[in-house]
């Protein structure tokens, strides 16, 4: 383990080296993590191939991000269905990729649990999904009064009945890291392994920087994963295996920094494009200025306009991502050869064409529905399944709802009456459910997790651990930590929790066990608090509270 002098590091590397230690440290010995490095120097870390050809400055930059752990023989790594924010690289060892239920796999030495949480304790006697790749989301139990497992995940696009074994300078979780795909595999060690281990952020500078990384990565999921996501977007959905496994070969896989241009408009439209993850702001020019006219998030695609009508040829919209962005560009004579071989996509996408513009024309024609979208893009409303918003024309403030949150979750509020306004809405601090929740993303024990009513993100506090992690993932302060009450025992496990305060993630459930619906809406006196799933939902009352 390297051994750091504090002073010689600034604040903020302070800050993230005390979070990323908080992270590990409340693992315990039975999950099979043997050592975990503190931040390693640039020297060290360049004994590595995958680091060489960065400077100093760069290695430093990232190390905060940056690991070397050691596991034990028939650990389990990384579980299926949840998310991940870290890929691994295999130092020494072996690894092994498996979908739960494949014969022959190595015994683990740690149970892994199912959403009933009873305890199963070998992998064969676990529920299989109905189909090759499909996720099984899992989360941890405490499986004693004072004991919590801790899960990690992974990705890769694995047949079922099948495993697969990776060696030492082999990657994997990649592609979960920096897409936010939940993952589809189980992996777990085969020998005692060292493995380097990599934040996203610390992935997305590495990636930008190094053409060769790049190459590697883009590699890596176009065998592991591309086929099937492509499969997964309305586009690609009726082609089938043959045609999937051609066009994987040549597409181009385009990674996106916030704010990053992606096509001009006026220039010529020459590639087809599908959005993996993120979002694209889609704006047009107004006179001397430049408005929003429409949005697209994962799944969705841009180019339809231009590719389908002869007469366009160049882009009419200029295209940003807003956050990082992970797309599909496809050039224009491999889209010739996907529509002429299906005339059904094809109708698909002059549907899609003629919804565009349309929409363009609307915006253009309604300055105050262009500027709504671009807030909604720069607010996160593009993402609620379930955002709060209160007519502050009939709000008397009286805080019903707020006491109501209260009352329904045994005295503590999961909402604060205060936010963003747009016209006369406001948008409480209240938890979204995100199409895409990054808050899930590092949960050690998977207890903030999808809670299987509709598109809810709850948080199960028998097993949250108060590492905080969701709280500094979420985007929009929708998660606040709150004291138990109590101090964690002598006898916890995971170890680095004992005589510690006990913490707990607190966020808005949509009051999902109760039977009821939201409490802030029902309990509201005015009528004025309402739960709204879209921004055309949205749009729709702003104009009839008008």
């Amino acid at each position: 383990m390297s051994e750091t002098d504090p002073v010689d590091l600034d604040k903020t590397t302070l800050r993230r080296l005390e979070q990323f230690r908080d992270r590990w440290t409340s693992d315990d010995t039975d999950s099979g993590l043997l050592e975990i490095s503190d931040r390693l120097t640039a020297d060290e870390m360049r004994k590595f191939e995958i680091f060489s050809e960065y400077d100093d400055n760069f290695l430093e930059k990232i190390s905060p991000d940056v690991s070397l752990a050691t596991w034990s023989e028939g650990a389990v790594l990384f579980e299926e269905g949840t998310y991940i924010d870290l890929a691994f690289l295999v130092v020494e060892g072996e690894v092994e990729l498996y979908l739960t239920g494949v014969e022959g796999a190595v015994a683990s030495r740690r149970p892994i649990f199912d959403l009933s949480r009873t305890v199963i304790g070998d992998p064969a006697d676990t529920p299989t999904a109905t189909e090759p790749g499909t996720a099984l989301m899992r989360r941890a139990t405490r499986v004693a009064p004072t004991r919590i497992t801790l899960l990690a995940t992974m990705d890769f696009d694995l047949p079922r009945g099948a495993a697969v074994r990776l060696g030492a300078g082999e990657i994997l979780g990649e592609i979960g890291s920096m897409s936010g795909w939940p993952q589809s595999v189980t992996a777990r060690t085969v020998t005692e392994c060292r493995l380097l281990q990599l934040r996203a952020p610390a992935l997305r500078l590495m990636k930008r920087k190094s053409k060769a990384l790049k190459q590697r990565l883009d590699t890596l999921y176009r065998e592991r994963s591309l086929a099937t996501q492509l499969k997964s977007t309305p586009v690609f959905a009726a082609c089938n295996d043959i045609f999937v496994e051609a066009l994987k070969e040549k597409v181009e896989l385009v990674s996106c920094d916030p704010g990053e241009e992606v096509v001009r408009a006026g220039e010529e439209a020459d590639a087809f494009y599908v959005v993996r993850s993120g979002f694209l702001k889609l704006t047009q020019s107004v006179g001397e200025g430049e408005i929003v006219v429409s949005y697209l998030s994962k799944g969705m695609s841009l180019g339809e306009v231009e590719l389908l009508i002869d007469e366009v040829g160049n882009w009419q919209v200029g295209a940003t991502s807003v956050e990082f962005a992970e797309l599909v560009k496809v050039p224009k004579d491999v889209f010739e050869q996907l529509i002429g071989n299906y005339p059904k996509i094809e109708e698909q996408l002059w549907r899609s064409a003629a919804d565009r513009v349309r929409e363009a024309g609307f915006s253009r024609r309604n300055i105050a529905h262009a500027e709504f979208t671009e807030v909604a893009l720069e607010t996160g409303l593009v993402q609620g399944n379930s955002i709060l918003a209160i007519d502050l024309t009939a709000c008397t403030r009286c805080d019903d709802c707020v006491r109501a949150c209260a009352a329904t979750h045994s005295g503590r509020s999961r909402f604060v009456r205060e936010g963003s306004k747009i016209e006369n809405l406001l948008i409480a601090k209240s938890c979204y459910h995100c199409r895409d929740p990054v808050c899930l993303v590092g949960c050690p024990t998977g207890a903030i997790h999808r809670a299987g009513v509709g598109d809810v993100v709850a948080v199960d506090e028998e097993i949250c651990i108060g590492c905080s992690n969701c709280g500094r993932n979420c985007p929009y302060d929708a998660i606040v930590m709150h004291e138990a009450g109590e101090v964690w025992p002598q006898d916890m496990v995971p170890q680095g929790l004992r005589g510690k305060d006990r913490l707990v993630a607190s966020k808005c459930d949509l009051c999902c066990d109760t039977g009821h619906g939201p409490a802030c809406v029902s309990n509201c006196p005015q009528g004025c608090a309402y739960r709204v799933g879209s921004l055309e939902e949205f749009q729709g009352l702003l104009e009839a509270r008008a």
